[in-house]
């Protein structure tokens, strides 16, 4: 069904792109876009929502759609930049560059939420929900959510106390309650609540 939804709108608009994001909620850690326009002669199986499919299929996954994907781009997203301009805006900027940065530029963006960055309109619709509903947007989640978690690995190796490599930065009690104990890390996003009602500093 996704890959016949996405049909549809590559039979009306041509090159499509799908776009979305991994890491809008959690404390720590960035937000990650990417954007992906896939082959249509080429279809990946069991593509649907990256919070749908295991973890282990989301890599078997990640490394299919690097495969045979015609073209993607994933866009990173520092703390201090989400900080600096908010997460709405750090994540409309970060699917901008996601799609001006493909090396083919699409006729038409499918956009994961109900908001549509500015460099974006005019070629683009967003879709609520519609990485359970467009292959292309389902790939960019993938995409999307399987970077975040190996970045979150990463710092999880850097930073044990928080135990990143399980909660990935969102705020489980573990999380907040490690934050309260040891203050908060370079990658925390201040901003954030409870962060900034803390008043931690590293």
């Amino acid at each position: 069904m996704l890959h016949q939804n996405e049909e549809k709108y590559r039979e009306e608009h041509g090159v499509i792109v799908g776009v979305d994001e991994a890491g809008r909620g959690p404390l720590a850690g960035p937000v990650v876009i990417a954007a992906v326009i896939l082959n249509s002669e080429n279809r990946i199986k069991k593509l649907n929502d990256s919070k749908k499919v295991s973890e282990k299929l989301r890599e078997l996954l990640y490394q299919e759609i690097v495969r045979k994907a015609l073209f993607w781009n994933v866009q990173i997203v520092s703390p201090s930049k989400i900080d600096e301009i908010n997460i709405l805006q750090a994540t409309l900027l970060g699917m901008e560059n996601a799609v001006l940065n493909l090396e083919e530029k699409p006729d038409f963006c499918l956009i994961d939420g109900n908001q549509i960055p500015q460099k974006l309109r005019g070629f683009s619709e967003a879709i609520v929900k519609g990485d359970g509903k467009i292959a292309s947007i389902a790939a960019a989640s993938i995409l999307a959510k399987v970077t975040r978690d190996r970045i979150m690995q990463k710092y999880h190796e850097i930073y044990p106390n928080y135990n990143f490599a399980k909660n990935k930065g969102y705020p489980t009690k573990e999380h907040i309650l490690a934050i309260q104990k040891y203050g908060i890390t370079p990658i925390h996003r201040k901003s954030y609540k409870p962060i900034s009602q803390l008043f931690l500093t590293f």
